[in-house]
């Protein structure tokens, strides 16, 4: 297994969100949206709460019948300094009908001075992205909702022409003769709510590090250089992975990529190795072992970038880099 390159600094502090940090029922913390907004640091996190470690293991080896039910919200804190947070004091964010079962793994862009989130809709005809908007992280005036099955949308922080951008993930089962080769498209909308012009981004055979699907991470951010932006990575591996429940046989890592400011929908450069590799026990035991998924990415004035990632599908984890070492990381392609 790859390793993470020494330039990238995981927090000494991390996990830095967990179940054991929220004032209501958690289990799993993870999968975070992150974005600087009105001179805070904001987090949107997932929530699974209902059932820990000890029945989940029961049920899978036969020592319980019931099997573990998951109750699933986005919750929001707040930071001063991108590393301690305050989450506030019940979720913020819960969808649920007779249609939808959940909404869950946000996304976090301010755009225009309003803050948007991305988030995927379990529903009881497929799996739906949607975009949500917010001033004050209490109303959530919900834009659109896309049509089954696309996820892992992140926009960009910036129109171009304007017109909105985002990055999906859809999942052409058949298409793509089955299994789980999936690829990152790129879609732009006038208004946030209806979508088109959509392109292929980067197919998952032209990523090194991954034998099965990928997809959109963290928001991008803008350099001189380019739109840098991370991506997840899957490889399906032969041996059983630690995890909550057995047969696990999945590694997730952090790849990361550069899209040309004039045309976001093409990469210009990309990382041949993954950028954060499933290393400490955080990130290698918990509900799904092996598991980097970034989701939030923040460029600072220093020129420091702090990349936000759920680990093991269980806690919210910070690595951080220079930004000229990210763009060196990055191959002409």
């Amino acid at each position: 297994m790859k390793k993470t390159p020494l330039f990238l600094k995981r927090c000494a502090e991390n996990p830095i969100l967990s179940a054991k940090d929220i004032p209501y029922e958690a289990t799993l913390i993870f999968n975070a949206g992150v974005a600087k907004y009105q001179g805070k640091y904001v987090m949107a996190f997932r929530n699974d709460s209902g059932s820990g470690e000890r029945k989940w293991r029961d049920f899978y080896e036969g020592r319980s019948s019931d099997a573990p039910r998951l109750k699933t919200s986005i919750g929001i804190a707040m930071s001063d300094d991108g590393i301690r947070w305050t989450p506030g004091p019940k979720p913020a964010f819960v969808l649920e009908d007779e249609e939808i079962l959940r909404a869950y793994d946000p996304r976090l862009s301010v755009i225009d001075g309003r803050l948007a989130m991305c988030f995927a809709v379990d529903t009881r005809h497929g799996l739906r992205g949607g975009i949500a908007r917010t001033e004050d992280l209490e109303k959530f005036e919900i834009l659109s909702l896309s049509t089954p099955d696309n996820r892992n949308m992140v926009l960009f922080p910036e129109r171009k022409d304007g017109k909105y951008l985002r990055l999906e993930r859809p999942f052409p089962v058949y298409g793509r003769g089955g299994g789980e080769q999936f690829d990152i498209w790129f879609s732009d909308s006038p208004d946030l709510r209806y979508w088109g012009n959509s392109q292929l981004v980067l197919g998952a055979e032209h990523v090194p590090f991954a034998n099965a699907k990928i997809g959109p991470a963290a928001p991008p951010v803008k350099t001189p250089h380019g739109w840098l932006t991370t991506f997840h990575a899957v490889q399906i591996v032969e041996e059983e992975i630690d995890a909550w429940h057995p047969d696990w046989h999945k590694r997730y890592t952090a790849g990361l990529m550069l899209l040309d400011l004039e045309n976001p929908s093409r990469v210009i450069a990309m990382g041949r190795v993954p950028l954060i590799v499933p290393e400490m026990p955080y990130e290698r035991h918990g509900f799904r072992g092996d598991v980097i998924f970034p989701g939030g990415m923040i460029l600072e004035d220093s020129g420091e970038v702090k990349i936000y990632y759920g680990a093991a599908d269980t806690v919210e984890c910070l690595a951080t880099a220079d930004v000229a070492d990210l763009l060196a990381f990055c191959e002409p392609v």
